[in-house]
């Protein structure tokens, strides 16, 4: 299964609507970090919200792509995860430590605006 990276103004956002396997969240991976530089985006976008587990290695990958968005010139935001999700990451030890969060889309567009006004970066 591929997820679709959406490209709104200069913001990319991708929904990830099922588990992915480790091959296809390296796909993603690389996509982002290719896109981000392509369409010179500021800011990036991964909704998590269909998802009912997120297990270490897509948490690290998560972390991944918010740090290589970072140092491609892009903010990061990780959207929509949700109580149980959040509950059993915590049990696990799992971290989106330096990974900014939000609690779904909108609040993270409202997060890159923000980033991006305070930062002097130009999203629309």
């Amino acid at each position: 299964m591929s997820v679709p990276i959406l490209k709104q103004g200069d913001v990319l956002i991708a929904s990830i609507q099922a588990a992915l396997s480790d091959r296809e969240l390296a796909q993603l991976h690389d996509a982002f970090a290719e896109q981000v530089g392509r369409f010179r985006s500021r800011g990036v976008i991964i909704d998590v919200t269909a998802l009912d587990v997120l297990d270490s290695f897509a948490t690290r990958t998560l972390r991944s792509i918010a740090y290589t968005a970072k140092l491609r010139g892009a903010n990061a935001v990780v959207v929509g995860i949700q109580p149980d999700v959040a509950f059993a990451m915590v049990q696990l030890g799992l971290s989106l430590e330096g990974v900014a969060t939000a609690l779904d889309l909108e609040e993270g567009l409202a997060y890159i605006r923000d980033v991006a006004k305070r930062g002097g970066q130009r999203v629309r």
